[in-house]
């Protein structure tokens, strides 16, 4: 039958233990009319279900006068749908100093708006150190936005109160040094464990509030908060402590928390472990949350698997995650259907995703509109969108409003953006401000910028005092593939006699498409007694535009008697310049002419 299930030994000695008591209890009850036995009596019939015998003996118990009584009956009769009659025994049980019933009242007054009297009740029974009593007292001043709620909720906590630690936990975590709205959703309703994950990192280590949040999650937790385990998992794997961190999130996702299942899969795929990922991230997906279904949508689609992926990310944004439309957006675009990316980061970046409205922008400005694209960047801009900031100063360079474009540089620099950081550096070396360009070039140097690094070591490179560090930036762009750096590089180790590294630095510049990287090689070389291979690189640099690579090719086939391969060099020494060795070029020119004819 419902609610009866086999017992162990142990449960059946328990059971015969209450009926035992119970008996007892009974026939106290029954001898000496003591209204403490009938009211215990009526409580555990009560507890047993037997509504009928249990109404008996408490009404008699409260015609004595028993307060616990009283609250019983009241538990009972609401129990049985006579809300205002329990609250009229409650009202007498609270009046004689019972916590229990004053908390029981304050909730009936709640119920029915009555916030004033629930207020009333609910501090009586807080007062008097009813843990529950405390909570709800707690939960009435958050929601009036009352600072005093976390008074009440420290006291249901340390009295044991599961939901009490967990909301001091997250009233506490909002004070760490972060706003706690990035770890909300709209309306402060948390939403997916990416947000968690992020908020997570953002930085709350080393805060008072931050470690005693954490001891509350801890202690929830280990109540059986599911919420509170995910969120102990997200502050641990911020530290680095990724295996504690995924006891506590297979903790929550076992109990039922999507995000905790979701925010496993993660720290599994950080392992390298996809496939544990993958059925952690179907689990959770299956249980509604987006963010899995879109994780599993990447994952099928880093291996090729669109139809899958494309399935999954309809199922996130079925579960009212936009990133789902995004990521379609972006798998269409990958595919080449363009007219249906449009589609989906249209819809997405009227949801609201920033990043959609900076993907629809850059898809309309590729397709020749211009006009359609700056609304949505500028959209998207607002909306916090680095690369949109970024991509609307490119887009006012490119109409010449440098002023304009300046300011969008400035606003994405500011935020990290590593190419708005080397954009306004450079504006700001044509303005002559190497200080402040300086700044800006450090900045992109941080976030990778090999040619930040380059044009850092170029400014510094006017400083004999700071040749040392010139030549270290130079060497970080170089070992990044920057030909220029490398063949820079290559000049100031030959300075100082190292040719051996110098030869390296031209010929991976060299082999790399760069001119002056085959001109000056074929200079070492030449220097080095290896004559026939640097012309292969001066004709390598000449064929690319080098008109003293030509030059130099000249003087080796008059040299050699080729008057006619002399006279071609000249040709394009005289066309390609600079103005000095086109000069030189056609005096060389006319004299092996002269020879000809001579």
């Amino acid at each position: 039958m419902p609610g009866l299930r086999p017992g162990t030994a142990d449960s059946a000695d328990a059971g015969d233990a209450a009926d035992l008591e119970l008996e007892t209890v009974r026939r106290r009850a029954a001898e000496g009319g003591d209204p403490a036995a009938l009211s215990m009596l009526g409580a555990l019939l009560l507890r047993r279900g037997d509504l009928d015998g249990a109404e008996r003996h408490l009404r008699a118990a409260t015609a004595e006068g028993d307060r616990s009584a009283a609250n019983n009956l009241g538990v009972l009769l609401h129990q049985r749908g006579y809300a205002d009659e329990a609250a009229g025994w409650w009202r007498i049980a609270a009046v004689a100093g019972s916590p229990a019933a004053a908390h029981a009242l304050g909730r009936y007054h709640r119920e029915r708006g009555d916030e004033p009297a629930a207020e009333y009740w609910l501090r009586q029974s807080a007062e008097s150190g009813h843990a529950l009593g405390a909570y709800a007292l707690a939960d009435l001043l958050e929601h009036r936005s009352d600072v005093g709620a976390e008074r009440w909720f420290r006291a249901a906590a340390e009295r044991g109160h599961r939901e009490a630690a967990y909301r001091l936990a997250r009233i506490l975590d909002g004070r760490a040094p972060r706003s706690r709205a990035e770890s909300l959703g709209p309306g402060g309703v948390e939403t997916s464990v990416r947000e968690l994950r992020a908020a997570a990192a953002g930085g709350r280590e080393g805060s008072g509030p931050g470690r005693e949040a954490e001891q509350w999650y801890r202690q929830a937790a280990a109540r059986g908060h599911r919420r509170a385990a995910l969120h102990l998992g997200t502050l641990l794997e911020a530290r680095g402590e990724s295996q504690e961190a995924a006891r506590w999130y297979l903790t929550s996702a076992k109990d039922g928390e999507p995000r905790a299942a979701c925010a496993l899969g993660f720290l599994l795929r950080d392992a390298g472990d996809t496939d544990s990922a993958a059925v952690w991230w179907r689990r959770a997906a299956q249980e509604g949350d987006g963010n899995a279904a879109n994780a599993l949508g990447a994952l099928h689609a880093d291996r090729g698997e669109s139809q899958e992926a494309e399935r999954w990310y309809r199922t996130a944004l079925d579960h009212g995650d936009v990133n789902g439309a995004y990521n379609l957006g972006l798998l269409c675009a990958e595919q080449g259907r363009t007219a249906q990316a449009e589609q989906w980061y249209r819809r997405a970046a009227y949801a609201g995703h920033k990043e959609a409205a900076n993907a629809l922008a850059v898809l309309l400005l590729q397709g020749g509109d211009a006009a359609g694209a700056e609304p949505w960047f500028s959209k998207a801009a607002e909306a916090g969108s680095v690369d949109a900031a970024f991509n609307l100063g490119i887009l006012y360079a490119g109409r010449d409003e440098d002023r304009t474009a300046f300011q969008w540089y400035e606003r994405a620099a500011s935020a990290g953006h590593t190419d708005a950081a080397l954009q306004v550096a450079m504006a700001l070396l044509r303005d002559g401000d190497e200080e402040a360009a300086e700044r800006h070039l450090r900045v992109a140097v941080r976030g990778g910028s090999a040619e930040a690094a380059f044009r850092l070591g170029a400014l510094l490179d006017r400083d004999e005092e700071a040749r040392e560090e010139c030549e270290e930036w130079y060497g970080r762009a170089a070992r990044q593939g920057h030909r220029r750096a490398q063949v820079r590089l290559g000049m100031l180790v030959a300075e100082r006699g190292d040719v051996v590294e110098a030869a390296h630095w031209y010929r991976e510049a060299a082999e790399a498409g760069s001119r002056n990287g085959a001109f000056n090689l074929g200079l070492l070389l030449a220097r080095e007694g290896s004559e026939p291979e640097a012309a292969l690189w001066w004709a390598r640099a000449a064929e690319s535009g080098h008109g003293r690579a030509a030059l130099r090719l000249a003087l080796l086939a008059a040299r050699r008697g080729d008057l006619t391969e002399g006279r071609h060099w000249c040709d394009r020494a005289v066309a390609l310049g600079p103005p000095e060795v086109a000069e030189r070029a056609a005096r060389l020119r006319d004299a092996l002419q002269q020879e000809l004819t001579a």
